[in-house]
């Protein structure tokens, strides 16, 4: 079964920007209800986050895969070389597209629902060493459960386990784990509670990229077939929607 390349386009655009709106909408909210408490702003924030990430994934999951992460697509498309599964050359560079351009729609909806300036740049200054370790961590951890859960026929509980995952990882990380480029992209569009200076994205993005080729390389360590389970990221594909064919 394969389903037509411009329905799983759809489905990573309209999934990464409700998630960017997921985090930008509650960061917004909990701002706006707990003005003078950072930490329980941030408790609102993941948890929203969180428990979106896990229904979006059920949502979209049978079309696409719901990977919602240029890193995730990276990966799946890396490792499924060898073993003829996983993404393309060219469903890659689509998913990546799709996913950069739903972030940025999504930070622009959430802007809109609050009545705030459609596009305003967040001035959200987060560039230090520190954070960047910290997009490593999560980012390595991500894609080391993605596809740790695919190689060992767990994928199934992947709404949950990687919703919990960045849940947890807001606060075990010193960047409250973005782990995502298209996300980091998005999230500069808005000078909210979860925003992020344009100048800053650049350092995040490549310490998302470094946290990949470490998640890779721990991967070939513990999984050196993982490339088999490319199909099953993040749903497995079995489980995807056959009504949803190559078929226009």
């Amino acid at each position: 079964m394969t389903i037509a390349l411009w329905r799983r386009l759809l489905a990573e655009f309209l999934g990464t920007a409700l998630l960017v709106t997921a985090v930008v909408g509650s960061g917004i909210m909990a701002t706006t209800l707990s003005p003078d408490d950072v930490g329980l702003q941030l408790l609102e924030n993941s948890i929203a986050t969180a428990f979106a990430l896990g229904a979006l994934i059920l949502i979209f999951g049978p079309v696409s895969g719901a990977h919602f992460n240029p890193v995730v697509s990276a990966a799946d498309w890396f490792l499924g070389r060898r073993a003829g599964t996983g993404l393309s050359g060219r469903d890659l560079g689509g998913y990546v597209a799709a996913q950069v351009a739903g972030a940025i729609a999504g930070s622009v909806l959430a802007n809109l629902m609050f009545d705030l300036i459609a596009v305003d740049f967040s001035a959200k200054d987060r560039a230090a060493g520190h954070l960047w370790l910290g997009e490593v961590v999560a980012t390595t951890g991500l894609i080391l459960l993605v596809f740790a859960l695919a190689r060992s026929g767990r994928a199934p509980v992947a709404p949950a386990a990687v919703g919990a995952y960045i849940g947890a990882a807001y606060w075990f990380t010193s960047s409250t784990s973005f782990a995502n480029p298209a996300v980091t992209i998005g999230r500069a569009f808005t000078d909210t509670f979860a925003g992020i200076a344009p100048t800053s994205v650049p350092g995040f993005v490549i310490a998302q990229l470094v946290g990949l080729v470490v998640g890779l390389g721990l991967l070939a360590a513990l999984y050196p077939d993982a490339g088999r389970a490319a199909d099953h990221v993040v749903v497995p594909a079995d489980d995807r929607d056959p009504a949803l064919d190559h078929r226009p």
